[in-house]
C-alpha cells in the first residue's frame, strides 16, 4: 500500500519479502516527511538484504516481541510492572546501544530503592529479552553479560495458628474465604483465584489444579479438610463458574489494598500472601506430616523444595529417636546410665 492517510496523519505500509512487515504512523501530516520516511525504512531493508547489514532493532521492538511470545506466562503483571520501570532507562535506545556497565548502572539504581532480590528480577528481565535477541531472534550479534547480586538466604515466614486466626478476623468476608482456603489447601494465589467449580467435587472432598495452571506443569489433586469444605460451601451459588468472587465478579488479586489493611490491623509485619502457602506446610511439618506426604500434597517437583520446613518437625522425631533407646549392658553404657543418674 505505502503511503496512505488516516485521519489527519500520514501511515507507512512496508512488506518486503523475508522480513517483519512495517506498518507505522509516520508521525506527520506532511506527505513530503512521510514520503522521505518510507524511502529511508526501505532503503535500509536493501541494505540489510543486499549487503546482509543486520537490521536494527530497538529494546522496545524487542519488549513487544517477547510481551508476544510470553503471554502465557503467569507472572505477567508483575512482568509488564518491571519493564515499565526499565522503559525510563533502556525505552529510546537500540539493542546495540545496550553495553554492559549500562545495566550494571540500573541494576544500582534499582537496588537503592529495593531489594538485591527485586534488583535480580529487573536484572534478570533484561538478560532474558538480549538472550532471546541474540539467539533465537538473531537482532544482535552478542548480548552483554548480566550480573546479578548476590541474595541472602530467606528465612522462612509462617504465622501461628492465633496469628493467623487475628489476620481471618481483620478480613473482609471476600479476602477472608481466600486466605482461609489457602491455609487449608496450600494452593498458590492464582489457583485460588482461578479455581471453577468444574474443578471441585465436595461430595468426594477433592479439587484439582489442571497441568497448564501448575508451576511445574503436573496436575495436582488436592484433598479437602472440613474447613476447606466448609469454605467452598459458603460460595455456592455466588456465581455460576468461578468460586472465589467479589461483589458478582470472580477476584483479580489477593494482595491487594484490603490485604495489607488486615495485616496492618492485626499487626502482622513482613508477610506476603505466598506466605500462606509456607504458614500450610509449617503446620503439616508441626503436626507430624512426612516430607515426602507433603512434597505430593504441596505438589513440589523435587524433595529439595520442602527440606527447608525439615527443622520444624523435631517434636515428631524424638519419638524415632527413642524407638532405639535401648541398654545394651556394656561396661560402657552402665557406667553412662549411671552417670546420667547422678
Amino acid at each position: 500500500m505505502g503511503i496512505y492517510k488516516r485521519g489527519a496523519t500520514y501511515w507507512i505500509d512496508i512488506n518486503v519479502k523475508g522480513f517483519e512487515r512495517i506498518r507505522r504512523s509516520a508521525g506527520t501530516a506532511s506527505r513530503e516527511a512521510a514520503q522521505e520516511l518510507y524511502d529511508t525504512l526501505k532503503a535500509n531493508l536493501w541494505k540489510v538484504n543486499k549487503l546482509e547489514v543486520k537490521q536494527e532493532r530497538s529494546w522496545a521492538e524487542a519488549v513487544i516481541k517477547y510481551l508476544t511470545e510470553a503471554s502465557a506466562n503467569r507472572d505477567m503483571v508483575n512482568m509488564k510492572s518491571r519493564l515499565r520501570w526499565l522503559d525510563q532507562h533502556l525505552g529510546g535506545l537500540a539493542l546495540t546501544d545496550i553495553t554492559r556497565s549500562m545495566i550494571e548502572s540500573i541494576g544500582e539504581i534499582k537496588r537503592k530503592s529495593s531489594t538485591p532480590a527485586t534488583a535480580n528480577r529487573h536484572l534478570a528481565l533484561i538478560r532474558t529479552i538480549l538472550l532471546r535477541a541474540e539467539r533465537r531472534w538473531e537482532w544482535i550479534d552478542k548480548a552483554p553479560f548480566v550480573k546479578l547480586y548476590s541474595e541472602p538466604s530467606r528465612r522462612i515466614r509462617w504465622l501461628t495458628k492465633p496469628e493467623a486466626i487475628r489476620l481471618l478476623n481483620e478480613c473482609p468476608d471476600h479476602l477472608q474465604a481466600v486466605v482461609q482456603f489457602a491455609l487449608s489447601t496450600g494452593l498458590r494465589e492464582m489457583n485460588i483465584l482461578k479455581l471453577q467449580w468444574l474443578q471441585v467435587d465436595l461430595q468426594n472432598r477433592q479439587a484439582w489444579i489442571h497441568g497448564d495452571e501448575t508451576k511445574n506443569k503436573r496436575s495436582l489433586g488436592v484433598p479437602l479438610n472440613d474447613t476447606a469444605v466448609n469454605t467452598l460451601r459458603a460460595q455456592i451459588g455466588k456465581h455460576t463458574t468461578h468460586v472465589f468472587t467479589y461483589e458478582g465478579q470472580p477476584i483479580g488479586r489477593a494482595n491487594s489494598t484490603a490485604w495489607a489493611k488486615a495485616l496492618e490491623r492485626a499487626g502482622i509485619k513482613d508477610f506476603r500472601f505466598h506466605d500462606l502457602r509456607h504458614t500450610w506446610a509449617s503446620w503439616h511439618v508441626q503436626g507430624g506430616t512426612p516430607l515426602h506426604v507433603l512434597q505430593e500434597l504441596g505438589g513440589w517437583e523435587t524433595p529439595a523444595m520442602v527440606r527447608r520446613y525439615a527443622h520444624l518437625g523435631g517434636q515428631q522425631l524424638q519419638g524415632y529417636a527413642d524407638s532405639i533407646n535401648l541398654d545394651f549392658g556394656t561396661k560402657m553404657t552402665q557406667r553412662l546410665f549411671s552417670i546420667v543418674g547422678k
